[in-house]
Order: C-alpha cells, then sequence, then structure tokens
C-alpha cells in the first residue's frame, strides 16, 4: 500500500467531504428532508429562481433526478416552479417562504458541522485555508471551462 495514499489531495478532499456530509447528515436527520431535499433548497436559496435545467447542471445531476426531487418538494409546498417568461419550454424554481425557517436552521446545523471540522485550527490557518481551497477551485474550474456555483 502507498504510504502517501492519506495525503493525496483528491482523497483528502473527497474523505474530508463525505465526512462533513456524514456529521451533516447526523444532525439534520430531524428535519424530515433528505440530503437530496436540503441540496436542493440549499441551492436555491443562492439562486432562487434559476432555471430548473441551469439547477440541475448547478447541483451536477440528472434533470429527471432533479424534476423528482422538485416534485416532493412542490407537493411539500417547499419550492414553486413557474413558468420563464422568458422561454416558454422553461421553469424557473423559487423557494416558498416555509423554507425561510428551515434554511435558518439548516444554516445553524451547517455551523455547527463547520466549527466541529475546524475544531482546533486557528482563525488565520482557517482563513488560509479557505483561501487556497477557493484558488484550486477556481483553478479547476477554469481549466474545464465549469461555472462555479
Amino acid at each position: 500500500m502507498n504510504k502517501n495514499f492519506d495525503k493525496s489531495l483528491g482523497f483528502a478532499i473527497h474523505d474530508v467531504a463525505r465526512l462533513l456530509r456524514v456529521s451533516f447528515d447526523r444532525q439534520a436527520s430531524g428535519t424530515g428532508l433528505t440530503r437530496a431535499q436540503w441540496s436542493v433548497l440549499a441551492h436555491l436559496h443562492r439562486n432562487n429562481g434559476v432555471q430548473q435545467k441551469t439547477l440541475a447542471c448547478m447541483m451536477d445531476i440528472t434533470p429527471i433526478t432533479l424534476a423528482r426531487h422538485l416534485d416532493r418538494l412542490e407537493v411539500d409546498a417547499w419550492i414553486e416552479r413557474r413558468d420563464d417568461p422568458d422561454d416558454r419550454r422553461a421553469k424557473r424554481v423559487y423557494l416558498n417562504p416555509k423554507a425561510g425557517p428551515m434554511m435558518a436552521t439548516l444554516t445553524t446545523l451547517g455551523q455547527r458541522v463547520r466549527a466541529q471540522a475546524m475544531s482546533g485550527i486557528s482563525p488565520q490557518d482557517e482563513e488560509k485555508f479557505m483561501q487556497v481551497l477557493l484558488q484550486i477551485r477556481d483553478n479547476l474550474s477554469a481549466a474545464n471551462n465549469v461555472r462555479d456555483t
């Protein structure tokens, strides 16, 4: 076994992301939403009113998969879909007011997970880490001609 495997950038980022999801899932289990559902809500919170096809691209999921999530969220009144005034074939997706308190809850849970993840790391190191991580994201986005989400 390669002793440097744990120091691989891709492996480390993937493993940290997995552990962040596990921690968040555990803390969000009482919300009544699945990870996929709160992910849709979080993306809409940042991009409310986005076209459905654009949202699928942002989330890196297929449009049909997103449509299933949106169907469930719409039935439960978390979101609504409206016709796009500029493209009659497209739908835009909006958060309903009901989602406001849930977004506040998810934000609080996210802050708790972040604090847990950053425990023992100085504010200066955390800031530098975020700068480096965002630079890596920007480099890869530019190299792959991918829009940041």
